[in-house]
């Protein structure tokens, strides 16, 4: 299992690292925030519509082919920017990455869930997500300095080359091979009669409003940090507090939950989230920035390995991988709309109505999540 968390670590931290380089490497080449949105929609763009093809591929073929095809072709979308440091070569950039992405993770959350005994399913997947909170972390705090002393191509050059880690290592361990997943169930349905099952449904489509809140903050920090004069440095590190904070209440999740009961740690944390994004354009120095940022943290570090068990627990047999697939697509849905407006507001407006559209955003997911039913969670599927 701590394995599987290194693996998730490196490409995770691809992916955050390439996300905060793309958004400032856009502002030193003269992008406006609108520009900048779209190719925050890139990311999303291509695992909308590859979500469920890549849940389908895992539940057919294994984890091991779509992770290492995945590792590989993010690899090539991060090389580019380094040999064609162009604005071009950002939006295919960040095409390729989510394509990559989204096949690498469909088959590493499935390979959590059908790993070891059933009983430690819910240890596992939190195990999982403090691995997301150490990349989060790294990704950006390395990023950040490796453009302030190597410039913005080198960067991408050097996280290109962290992926060859991540392919020698699923290549030579032949474990991955033996895993089985839950049987596959013979079905004529489409994958998205799954959202007809009421409490999936609200599940599948709270994680995919957090993760929205989440991704754009990741992509707008940076913005905000430069409009007000922070360093590239300073900017890493207010992402590496946030990544942080998801690292601390990630640890304390199992009390949380066994004192309280899921939906309510998840609708609080939304709740409080929101809150804190509405100060967040008032905050004018990196003191309290990383404050407000270890906040945010707090509040959207508990939503995913939440959403992602009770997701995972409430699919029907044989269709892990479809549910997982599903989740990707509705979350890269609302990734790729909701950036489009916020660039559209960032450009017309400034920072500020897109730190209160993501509150907003998190509000509404809070009261969804407060709707879920708590009791009679089902067992994990064989």
């Amino acid at each position: 299992m701590y394995l599987i968390v290194f693996l998730n670590v490196i490409m995770h931290g691809c992916l955050t690292g390439s996300r905060v380089v793309m958004s400032l490497f856009a502002l030193e080449l003269g992008v406006n925030a609108f520009s900048i949105g779209l190719m925050i929609a890139l990311y999303s763009a291509t695992p909308l519509l590859l979500g469920v093809v890549a849940g389908r591929t895992t539940d057919r073929y294994g984890v091991k082919p779509p992770m290492v095809g995945g590792a590989i072709l993010c690899g090539c979308g991060l090389m580019l920017p380094y040999l064609w440091p162009q604005v071009a070569a950002l939006y295919v950039s960040a095409a390729v990455i989510g394509m990559a992405f989204v096949f690498y993770n469909v088959a590493a959350q499935n390979l959590t869930g059908a790993w070891g005994p059933r009983e430690d399913r819910a240890k596992n997947f939190s195990t999982l997500s403090l691995g997301y909170s150490i990349s989060s972390f790294i990704g950006p705090l390395a990023v950040g300095y490796v453009i302030e002393y190597s410039g913005h191509a080198r960067a991408y050059l050097y996280l290109a080359l962290s992926t060859l880690i991540a392919v020698a290592i699923l290549l030579s361990y032949r474990k991955f091979d033996e895993v089985r997943l839950p049987a596959k169930v013979k079905h004529t349905q489409s994958a998205f009669s799954l959202l007809l099952i009421p409490d999936l449904r609200k599940v599948l489509i709270t994680g995919a409003m957090v993760v929205t809140g989440w991704d754009l903050y990741m992509f707008y920090l940076p913005l905000y940090g430069r409009s007000i004069d922070l360093s590239p440095s300073a900017i890493g590190i207010i992402l590496a507090i946030f990544a942080a904070a998801t690292f601390v209440v990630r640890f304390c999740l199992p009390q949380l939950n066994a004192r309280f009961t899921a939906r309510r740690v998840l609708s609080f944390s939304m709740y409080f989230g929101a809150a804190v994004f509405t100060i967040f354009p008032f905050a004018q120095n990196a003191w309290l920035l990383g404050a407000l940022s270890f906040g945010i943290g707090l509040a959207l570090g508990c939503c995913q390995p939440i959403t992602l068990l009770m997701s995972y627990n409430r699919s029907p047999a044989g269709r892990t991988g479809e549910v997982t697939g599903v989740r990707m697509t509705l979350n890269h849905f609302t990734h790729t709309a909701v950036p489009v407006v916020a660039g559209a507001l960032g450009s017309a407006f400034g920072m500020a109505p897109v730190f209160v559209m993501i509150a907003s955003v998190l509000g509404v997911s809070g009261y969804l999540s407060s709707t879920v039913k708590s009791a009679g969670e089902p067992p994990p599927p064989a």
